[in-house]
């Protein structure tokens, strides 16, 4: 008969217990990043339930976020429209930093489409990195401007990012809003192409705060 000393799980060993914290600890870390969830507040879920009347009075409504708020950060990023999950970009990061001269400009992450929003954000990786792509230019609307739809948020001119020329994101003129004044967290977003004078809505997305931008 084993005279085997056990403490914490019953018949587990001291050096067991050692084996499953480490173990615990690993999987904690290489846990990919989901949108935090809060039952008295609103989230990216809650919001990617909306129709396209909800999202547009929460558009109208909203106030533009701090810039200083988004630098530094990357946000969960959600398609609503039914044809980005055909097209396989329902899901996405966008990240916010501060350019060398001075102005705030951000980027999108790849990231592999898993499922809704409830499923986890992990990012599609090349030589170990993320790829980052479609680049813009983050500024306050002007209302006067052709680019002035929401002069309550701010702009994410695609066409000032420094994309290479032949980059169809070159076109892309996204307003951001802040839905809820006291919540920096989680935003709301419409995108629209620039076609000459025209600037035809393709649709709303979804940002939710992630963590700190990587590098």
């Amino acid at each position: 008969m084993s005279d085997t000393t056990t403490t914490g799980k019953t018949g587990t060993s001291p050096r067991a217990e050692v084996a499953d914290a480490t173990a615990d600890a690993t999987a904690e870390r290489s846990t990919p990043s989901v949108p935090t969830r809060t039952p008295d507040r609103l989230d990216l879920p809650i919001v990617a339930t909306w129709d396209n009347a909800e999202l547009e009075r929460a558009m109208r409504r909203g106030k533009a976020p701090e810039l200083d708020s988004l630098v530094g950060w990357e946000f969960h990023g959600y398609n609503t429209p039914a044809i980005a999950g055909l097209l396989g970009i329902r899901k996405f990061v966008k990240g916010f930093f501060r350019a060398s001269d001075g102005s705030t400009r951000g980027y999108n992450v790849v990231i592999k489409q898993n499922g809704g929003p409830l499923e986890p954000w992990v990012s599609v990786r090349l030589f170990g990195r993320p790829i980052r792509h479609g680049y813009y230019e983050v500024r306050p609307v002007d209302p006067y401007a052709r680019d002035g739809l929401h002069p309550n948020g701010l702009l994410l001119d695609y066409g000032a990012g420094g994309n290479f020329f032949l980059n169809p994101s070159k076109t892309l003129r996204d307003y951001l809003v802040q839905i809820d004044p006291d919540d920096p967290d989680l935003l709301l977003g419409k995108a629209c192409v620039a076609l000459g004078p025209l600037r035809p809505e393709v649709g709303y997305f979804i940002l939710q705060r992630g963590h700190r931008a990587e590098g």
